[in-house]
């Protein structure tokens, strides 16, 4: 059973720290089209920005954060006071709290959650970007953890390393079990 533990711990560390894609030097412009072709009603200047902000605002969260180790490492590291925010939840939140500032009219944001369900897996957390009036589903994920802050994205359909949840549908699962676990109040009979 040890054996097993440590395997699985070692295939996940390994996963959780792989090396990101090599830069080409044009994510912003690459970006950019992958979210245009969300759809053609979108606004060719909200999907320029959306790019521009989601890599601008990646790289200075990487020096608010203080990253200096892969995900996992780094996660260790918030977890015991040792830096200030970086963990998945963060980037997710304050990326989808700094997009939500451009006003979009073409473009909406959402946040998923994958590995809820999986006791082998630590939950990890993202935000999409949708055409306007769009599920999650039909979006493009904006993942600045997964390589430690350099900024995955891809159509949520074709990214098959994780299996994306709308977080609220997550959080309310997990509220009904945390209800579920309450013992009935009880008074004292004296």
């Amino acid at each position: 059973m040890i054996r097993v533990l440590m395997l699985v711990a070692t295939l996940a560390l390994g996963a959780a720290c792989s090396a990101p894609p090599a830069s080409t030097g044009d994510e912003v412009q690459r970006l950019t089209a992958e979210i245009q072709l969300l759809g053609p009603d979108i606004d060719p200047e909200e999907a320029r920005r959306a790019a521009q902000v989601a890599y601008s605002y990646t790289a200075q969260l990487v020096g608010e954060y203080q990253i200096t180790d892969p995900p996992l490492i780094h996660n260790a590291k918030v977890n015991k006071g040792l830096r200030p925010r970086g963990l998945c939840w963060h980037w997710a939140e304050d990326i989808e709290r700094r997009l939500k500032q451009e006003n979009f009219q073409t473009l909406e944001l959402h946040r998923a959650i994958a590995n809820a369900d999986n006791p082998l897996r630590i939950d990890h957390s993202t935000a999409i970007i949708s055409r306007k009036g769009e599920s999650l589903y039909e979006g493009v994920v904006l993942d600045p953890w997964r390589y430690g802050g350099v900024l995955f994205w891809s159509p949520l359909v074709e990214d098959t390393r994780y299996e994306w949840v709308p977080r609220d549908v997550v959080l309310e699962k997990r509220r009904q079990e945390q209800v579920a676990r309450l013992k009935p109040y009880k008074p004292e009979t004296p």
